[in-house]
């Protein structure tokens, strides 16, 4: 054990890796070559382990701190870092999604320059956002026909409802002419899930709203920044910067990871946040909740691999596998 390095700990691809931790109220620290960290108990400090090597993204809550020896190896590890406030959001990094990502020179290069090879050509470009759109639906009828949980709770893919809303959605994208169209027709779709939902667990009348505290509203923005962790790790790992979104517009820098956080929402966050709401959980009951969907549905591994078909797709060689970096 003393010989182990933590460049060494990198044996788990981060398309595998299973942890995504919200911390907070704590001190976040490297102790005999492992990083934990230190509650303050009333009568005893208490120490715990995080398994950096089986970790995507670290949070930061409220009341948290880190010393650089933690961050040093949370970097070799290949751990994405991110302060936030409680509860997961919001994200402190201005009023984009950024984060504090692992330092490597040897980063990929071949999935950047496939990105940046369709991605000045707005033709392209649309093309690749009809193909996330595309996937994320594809996702959806995956999870919701297949998870029987959800089915308990009323959600249905096979319900004439969504099915309509899904054709629609389907005509729409493929007669899009710019990313507007998309996000227009991505808007439509939500209200209509979000209806579907809050009707499914006995929450008529819901209003999407970002800064409402009502627990469904809350839910949502805390499952969504997890989604954003798994996306920026994604992202990261493969080596294409934030800022080359092909749906959010070019002006945010952090546009790229909604994108791809997109592919998830809907099959996951969206469910398990009305019905985490309805029998009134907790944050942690619902964070462990959608973590556990997560892992379940294989939703980190499933953004590696619609990334990497888009990045590639117009190469001639077949995808390579995923960067051990």
């Amino acid at each position: 054990m003393d010989d182990l390095s933590p460049s060494d700990l990198k044996a788990i691809l981060h398309s595998k890796r299973a942890n995504l931790y919200y911390l907070e109220y704590c001190r976040v620290m490297q102790k005999d070559g492992r990083v934990l960290y230190l509650t303050e108990a009333e009568k005893e400090n208490l120490y715990y382990n995080i398994p950096i090597a089986n970790t995507t993204v670290l949070l930061l809550g409220n009341g948290t701190s880190i010393t650089q020896a933690a961050m040093r190896m949370l970097a070799q590890a290949g751990v994405l870092v991110g302060f936030c406030g409680g509860g997961g959001t919001p994200l402190y990094m201005g009023s984009e999604v950024e984060w504090l990502t692992p330092q490597s020179e040897y980063r990929p290069t071949e999935y950047l320059q496939g990105w940046l090879g369709f991605w000045f050509d707005d033709a392209h470009r649309l093309k690749a956002a009809q193909q996330f759109q595309q996937a994320r639906i594809n996702f959806l009828l995956e999870v919701w026909q297949k998870d029987r949980e959800l089915k308990l709770e009323g959600f249905d893919a096979c319900d004439a409802l969504i099915q309509q809303a899904l054709d629609i959605f389907n005509t729409r994208t493929e007669a899009a002419e710019k990313s507007s169209d998309l996000l227009l027709t991505e808007a439509q779709l939500t209200k209509i899930l979000y209806k579907y939902a809050a009707e499914a667990t006995g929450q008529g009348g819901f209003t999407r709203q970002h800064q409402s505290v009502d627990k469904a509203n809350s839910f949502l923005n805390h499952g969504n920044y997890l989604a954003y962790g798994l996306a920026a790790c994604c992202l990261w790992v493969l080596g294409i910067p934030h800022g080359f979104a092909v749906m959010h517009g070019k002006t945010r820098r952090g546009a790229l990871v909604f994108d791809v956080a997109d592919l998830i929402k809907d099959a996951l966050v969206l469910p398990w946040a009305f019905i985490c709401a309805k029998e009134g959980a907790t944050e942690q009951d619902f964070r462990q909740q959608v973590l556990q969907a997560f892992t379940d549905h294989k939703a980190l591994e499933f953004m590696f691999d619609t990334v990497k078909a888009i990045a590639l797709q117009a190469s001639t060689p077949e995808a390579s596998e995923e960067p051990d970096i």
